[in-house]
This record gives C-alpha cells, structure tokens and sequence, in this order.
C-alpha cells in the first residue's frame, strides 16, 4: 500500500486515499470481481486507472462515449501515464499504431466503446497482456437503469473469454434492482459490492416550482449573473429549448450553445469542444450530452424541465463540481413536466417501474422537508441531521392552520364535476372573467372568487402542497383534471386538520439590461492583469484562473486539464513559494510540478510582493 500511495502522489498529487478506494484497489490487486458505486467525483476512475499503473501489462477500460474516452485518456496523458483509445473515427494507419503499442505493453490503459471491443475480441485482446478489465458507466447494461445500451449487454462474454482476469464495474447511480442486474448481466464472479456515500456537501440543491417560462428565463439570467464566467449546463426537455435558450443567452452577451441529438455530429462536437475549452461558459443541452464528461470545473447545473428519475437528475446534477468546489444546482418544476414525463414513462417498455420513478422524482420537487435526505434516502443511505445547504433547509417553512383554504379549493373542484385542471380552478378561486369560465358557467358556483384575497402565485403554491399532502390528485388520464381524495375529503368535511406551509412571496429577480449583440473576440495569450480585488486572496485567484487559462491555450487543452479550480483554492490558500511547497498542492504529481511549478510559484510570488 504504500507503494500505491507513492504511484498516487506522483502521478495524481494526492497524498491519501478517498472512501473506499483503497478496498476497492486491494480487491483488484486480488484478481477478483467487483462492483463499484460512487458519486460523480468520488473517484471511481483511480479505482482502477492507479492499479493499471501498479500491474504489469495493459488495462481494458470499455467507456460509452468517445468524447469521455477523450477526456480521460487526455488527463491520464498530462499526468505522464501512457494511455489509449481506439475509435471508429481513427485513421486507420492510427489504429495499427495503438493496437501495436498495445500488444507490446506500451499503454498502461487502453479505451474501447463496447461495439469495439466485441470488434477486437478475436485478434486484439488475445495477443495483449491484459491487466484487469474496467467497465465504466456499469448502468448501462441494465434493462432498469437509467441510460440503458444494448451493446453493453454483449460484455458478458468477458468472463468467459478471460477468466482470470479482474473486472470491476463503476457507476455513480443504481438502485437495488439495478445493481443485481448488473452483476448478473457481466456474470461477475462472486463480486464484492462497494456503495460509497452518495452525499456530495459541495452542491447546493434549489428548486423552483409553478413557474411561467418568461419567470423561468429572468431566473436564469439572474442565477448566470450571479455565477459570472463560471461554466454550466442548462438541462432541457425538448431540443426547441436548447437553441432558443442559447440564443437568448448569447443576445445578454453570454457565451452559449446548444447541444442536442438532432445536431449533426460535426456540430455536436464543436459545442461540446468549445465548452470543454471554455470558448463557452455555458451549454444548453438534452439529456444527450453529458454521461462521464469530465470537466471538473462545472460550478453549477439547471433543469429546465424535471428529469424523469431521482437517478437521471442524481447523474446530471453530477457534473458540477466534480473537483469537490462548492457548486449550485436549480430545478423548475411544473405540473407540465410532469404530464409530459407520465406520457413518455407509460410509453416505455416498463411503464410500471418507470411512473414509481417518475413519482419519487414528483415528491422531492414537492416536498418541504431537506432535499439532499430525501436523495441519499432513495440510495439507501440515511442520515439523521438536515444538510443546511438545500433551499429548504436554508428557508424552513412556517406552518399554519390551513383547513379553510383547502376546502375552499375543493368545494370548488367538486361543484365542477372534478373537471378542472389547476389554471381554472385558480381562475374560480380568484373569480377570474375569462371567456371560457364564464361559457362553462363557473362564474355562478358559490365558490367563485372565494379565494379572490389570495395573489395567484400563492394559490399556485397551495395547491401543490395540497398535491404533496395527498388531498387532492391529478387524473393524467383524463387531460389532466384535479380529483379529491378520501383525505382530502376528510379535511372537507372538517375530519382532519390541513397543515399548509406559508406562502413567501420569491425575492424580486432583477431583469439585466438588454445589451446588443456582439461578437466575442478569440482570446489570445496576454499579460496578466489581476482585477482589483476586496482581498489578497481574490487577486490572486483571478492571477492564476488567467495564467491557467494561458497555458491551456498554449497547450490546446482544456483548462481543468492543467489544474483543477480545486487545485488553484488550495495554492490560494497554502500561496506555495517554492517547488517543495508547490508540491504539497492538491493535484501536483511529479509531471505537473516539473512542467508548471515554477512559472506558478513565479506568479504567487509577483502577486504578494506587490500586495
């Protein structure tokens, strides 16, 4: 082990390991199977990237993606291991070479999709000394994740064709069922299972419900503002959302694209590359973007619309700060997403298991009680405090006695026949005079304008409450229209009392200026010129974002790349003035301190000589 904590320091510039790491090595050290859940940016990839190193021969890693192959074989390349991947789009004179410095053991970890390492099962993989065997994003094999892929299925002939080979599969996100059909689908042999806790501190859990889309597009110029020159992604349901979005972006002068399945693979690349490289702070994407992505300096996410599971938004909401940084997630939540998911759920071809997940996702959009418990609870973890860092627990609600209001709405859903959705409703409660109201003859119910003292966001609110608290249901069948429950009966007919958190109005959202369009100009290498800042520490951050970002450009890598945002608060807050000093900064391997120490080490000093 302490050989492994020395490969680990060198090539990785950290001292210790993570939760469960170490067993997780120690097992494949073994040559024996197992089965790995951690949290996006738990460090599931040293699980198995520092044993290649340790082992002699080669390690097979099968990855979903090109792009997250790319990723990863770029990472493991600036910390001086030798890694590859093969892909169909490679040259073919490129795929000779590879395969070639396989066989000689060369490469320490070679990258496949699963398609191609089915291609290389009977010429490739026989004549390579293979190590161990990784399966990363492991979810995707099963029928009851999240992101099944059929081609994942095939990967059991692994065990059959390398007996003594080690496998070990690594997902952030599977639920119990999932988990047993992964070991059985890789026929795993007598796996060990190791569950890491899903609690990641660093993310803030928001979420907002009931609002229009021009309230939603205020919100998220304000929250983009408050994170300036932060990268993000903007999770959408419909492909329309993502390019409208980045347009509206780009007309505030934020630098967006939009990223989604009907793109051509051309223009799918180029936005996802030029959000890798921050030439754009934010993406606007569906659900097609993102599995594995690598940038670890995404400081925040927003949904757009509701996800359609606890494990797609766990898995989403993942991809920000994976360097462990402090992070925000937003969702907005509307009664129209979840129409939308119910349909796409009774369409799937497990329409049971999929409308359970669909409600789980519901009730966390609604609850009033700390979020990330309710997360950690879905994975089988509890906890017994409250997070402090969730929009519920930093705003607890105020509860009161609301018996009289809710009977007001459901006398009102009753006297129509239980025909109404919550638009009219709000509108019989408020005695709105609209012209399809007053035609149906709402307008003379004797709980018409009953509720009129009540603004209307408030009675939105209310009614997802009641939603919540099981006084009422929605009928998806029947276009949507609200039914009273036998609860809610009771607390109609004064048998039960109904406990309403009280309505606060949100805090007043700031509309930016509109400001013209313009063009970003390429960025080239330049002086740094530290923004005059409150603090020492401030200036020096914005030094060394700056020279981070030079050097990336130099180099044509991304920015995390060179170092993380993790990596960059630690110098901060060590302000390292040697090499030897510089050494002891999270993330600075060997490599790293060899190739970038000194010209850091320069600028610390500059920046705190002229303080």
């Amino acid at each position: 082990m302490k050989e492994l904590i020395q490969l680990l320091k060198n090539f990785f510039g950290y001292t210790s390991f993570r939760p469960l790491q170490a067993e997780v090595i120690e097992r494949i050290l073994q040559k024996r199977d197992s089965l790995v859940l951690m949290p996006t940016g738990g460090g599931k990839s040293i699980c198995f990237q520092l044993p290649a190193i340790y082992l002699p021969g080669t390690a097979v890693v099968v990855s979903p993606l090109i792009a997250l192959m790319k990723d990863q074989v770029g990472g493991l390349t600036a910390n001086g291991i030798p890694a590859v991947a093969l892909n169909s789009s490679m040259p073919e004179e490129e795929k000779q070479q590879i395969k070639q410095r396989c066989i000689q053991g060369k490469a320490k970890l070679l990258y496949l999709s699963p398609e191609g390492l089915i291609g290389e099962l009977d010429w490739l993989l026989p004549q390579m000394n293979i190590s161990l065997i990784a399966i990363d994003e492991a979810h995707c094999v099963s029928h009851w994740g999240h992101d099944f892929r059929p081609e994942y299925t095939q990967l059991a002939v692994l065990k059959e064709r390398f007996p003594g080979v080690p496998v070990v599969a690594l997902t952030a996100t599977a639920d119990k069922i999932t988990r047993l059909d992964i070991m059985k689908q890789l026929k795993l042999d007598d796996p060990q299972v190791f569950i890491s806790s899903f609690d990641r501190p660093n993310l803030s859990l928001t979420v907002h419900r009931g609002l229009g889309k021009k309230e939603k597009i205020t919100a998220i110029l304000h929250f983009i503002r408050a994170h300036k020159e932060q990268s993000g992604i903007i999770y959408c349901m419909k492909r329309s959302d993502t390019e409208e979005l980045a347009g509206l972006l780009a007309s505030y002068r934020i630098p967006a694209t939009a990223y989604h399945a009907g793109l051509s693979s051309a223009l799918r690349e180029k936005s996802q590359d030029d959000f890798i490289n921050d030439r754009v702070e934010v993406i606007c994407a569906t659900i097609a973007f993102g599995m594995g992505i690598d940038k670890s300096n995404i400081r925040w996410v927003i949904h757009y619309n509701m996800p359609g599971s606890i494990e797609n938004y766990y898995q989403e909401i993942g991809r920000a700060g994976r360097d462990g940084v402090k992070s925000d997630t937003l969702l907005f939540y509307s009664l129209g997403d979840v129409v939308l998911q119910r349909r796409f759920a009774e369409e799937s071809g497990q329409s049971e298991v999929n409308l359970e997940k669909l409600n789980r996702m519901q009730r966390y959009c609604e609850t009033d009680v700390c979020r990330r418990r309710i997360l950690l609870s879905y994975f089988g973890e509890e906890t017994e405090h409250d997070c402090g860092n969730c929009d519920v627990c930093r705003n607890p609600p105020q509860r009161f006695d609301g018996s009289v209001l809710v009977q007001k709405a459901l006398s009102a859903i009753l006297r129509t026949g239980e025909r109404i959705g919550m638009q009219m409703l709000i509108d019989i409660l408020r005695a709105s005079g609209r012209a399809e109201l007053i035609h149906l003859g709402y307008h003379t119910l004797k709980t018409y304008g009953a509720g009129r003292d009540l603004p209307y966001k408030a009675w939105k609110e209310y009614l997802y409450q009641m939603l919540q608290l099981g006084y009422v249901e929605i009928d998806y069948a029947s276009a949507g229209v609200l039914k009273v429950t036998p609860l809610g009966r009771k607390v109609l007919f004064g048998e039960k009392q109904a406990l309403l958190a009280t309505y606060r109005e949100p805090e007043a959202i700031a509309r930016p200026a509109r400001e013209k369009r313009e063009k970003k100009a390429s960025p080239k290498a330049r002086p740094i010129y530290p923004v005059k800042a409150g603090t020492i520490e401030e200036t020096l951050m914005d030094s060394l974002r700056q020279l981070r970002r030079q050097i990336a450009q130099q180099e044509n890598v991304p920015a995390y790349i060179v170092f993380s945002d993790d990596a960059l608060e630690d110098m901060v807050d060590k302000k390292p003035l040697t090499a030897g000093a510089f050494s002891d900064i999270r993330g600075v391997g060997k490599v790293k301190l060899e190739k970038y120490g000194n010209v850091f080490v320069a600028l610390i000093r500059h920046i705190l000589n002229k303080a």
